[in-house]
């Protein structure tokens, strides 16, 4: 996916979504997105999340490079890739991307690579803990928690 600052310079956008949570894991926002940051990006998710047991993109070269492919192999993660035009075969990360589109990229103009990040980071968050979803019974697919029972701060200084 991309957008661009104010300037023409293009921000290219790596989504990573769970399917069965509908939850969007991670944006990677840059001006590239080579192998390399495709591996840094799922392993900070897998590091939380686990290894998946498959994975879904497109044919993208960042995706189909050799040290991505072997990686994933080496972690016991499949790949699927999707045929060339077919994104509904990628139908969440597609209907994920034109939220994306429509609800924050067509309506912000980005001065720096930083402030995009900023800004699509706090919209992927309530994208994931307080935007309703209709496929999910209009709740959000991770929405914050909180424990309304708080340790005192007296037991929270003892089990240090």
């Amino acid at each position: 996916m991309e957008a661009q600052t104010h300037d023409g310079r293009k921000l290219r956008l790596m989504t990573l979504i769970d399917e069965f949570t509908r939850e969007c894991l991670a944006i990677r926002v840059a001006r590239r997105i080579n192998g390399f940051a495709v591996l840094e990006t799922m392993a900070d998710v897998m590091l939380t999340r686990g290894v998946p047991e498959h994975i879904r993109s497109d044919n993208g070269a960042e995706m189909t490079a050799k040290i991505v492919r072997s990686w994933f192999a080496r972690l016991g993660a499949k790949t699927i890739y999707i045929e060339p035009g077919s994104r509904w075969e990628n139908g969440y990360c597609e209907s994920f991307n034109g939220k994306l589109r429509d609800e924050l990229l067509n309506g912000e103009i980005f001065y720096s690579l930083r402030e995009a990040q900023i800004v699509i980071e706090q919209w992927r968050k309530h994208y994931n803990t307080i935007r309703p979803h209709s496929s999910l019974g209009y709740r959000p697919p991770a929405p914050q928690t909180m424990n309304p029972y708080p340790a005192p701060l007296d037991q929270i200084i003892q089990m240090q």
